[in-house]
């Protein structure tokens, strides 16, 4: 997986595919991947769960404590 991270875009690829985008708006990130705005970091989170949900499932310890602490904001 790549992440390209901008002061206003982040994009998540495997494989040469998008697979999740974020975009700033104020301080604000919304990404594709999450129904509620994120701090930078939690973009990063966001933008990493579902290459790990692919390659680990969905009941994997880390894909739970990330959408976890995501929810915990």
């Amino acid at each position: 997986m790549a992440l390209e991270i901008t002061e206003s875009k982040m994009t998540a690829t495997t494989n040469g595919e998008v697979i999740a985008t974020a975009t700033r708006t104020g301080n604000a990130w919304h990404a594709t991947t999450w129904p509620t705005p994120l701090d930078r970091n939690g973009a990063i989170t966001a933008l990493t769960l579902p290459e790990l949900t692919l390659t680990h499932g969905e009941d994997d310890p880390c894909v739970i404590d990330l959408r976890e602490e995501l929810t915990r904001g």
